[in-house]
């Protein structure tokens, strides 16, 4: 990391804090372990793991929030490779990786894509909104982004469930969102 010279104020970030579900996850992030951040928007969990000395690569198709990401990461003296690409569209090949990251993103027809992202014996990490979100008033309202309860664990097998959650949990001001969490690992052999 930079030195920054005594008497300069700390640059300071506005990205918006990790999810508690990455945070509680930490311990997946070291040197040596490769992180794909999938949708990364700005780059907060991306970022996280680059921190902690894991080699990370974000994609996301909004370049204004890749710059976002580019800058956070040159401020924090870490290293992340942010690439626009279109989830939509074609994928490019970018190899196997130990933690595959997948937070407020759903693309149901893609999950057996995003399934062989991840090498043998690596962990899924993902966390998005379940349908009870709806009442909630705010954030996705279309069923194609919103998970039914249970639907995680059944969308993931054959990986192996490590750790999980359907909850609602407070967030920012007053607001509650409705998720679904998970740690699964894809089997070794």
């Amino acid at each position: 990391m930079p030195e920054i010279p005594r008497g300069t104020p700390a640059p300071v970030l506005y990205l918006q804090r990790p999810s508690t579900w990455l945070t509680w996850h930490g311990y997946l992030f070291r040197p040596g372990v490769r992180v794909l951040d999938l949708a990364c928007g700005e780059g907060r969990h991306a970022l996280r793991a680059a921190q902690r000395g894991a080699e990370v690569v974000g994609i996301d198709i909004d370049e204004a929030k890749l710059v976002t990401a580019r800058e956070a990461a040159e401020r924090l003296g870490v290293t992340a490779d942010f690439r626009s690409v279109d989830l939509t569209g074609e994928w490019p090949n970018v190899g196997v990786f130990d933690v595959v990251l997948m937070f407020d993103y759903l693309d149901r027809a893609r999950i057996e894509a995003v399934k062989a992202l991840v090498r043998p014996g690596g962990v899924l990490l993902m966390e998005t909104f379940l349908d009870w979100q709806k009442a909630l008033g705010w954030g996705p309202t279309s069923a194609a982004h919103l998970l039914e309860p249970g639907e995680i664990v059944r969308l993931l097998a054959p990986f192996e469930w490590l750790h999980g959650r359907e909850v609602f949990e407070p967030v920012e001001g007053n607001k509650t969102r409705a998720i679904a969490s998970i740690a699964a690992q894809r089997p070794s052999g």
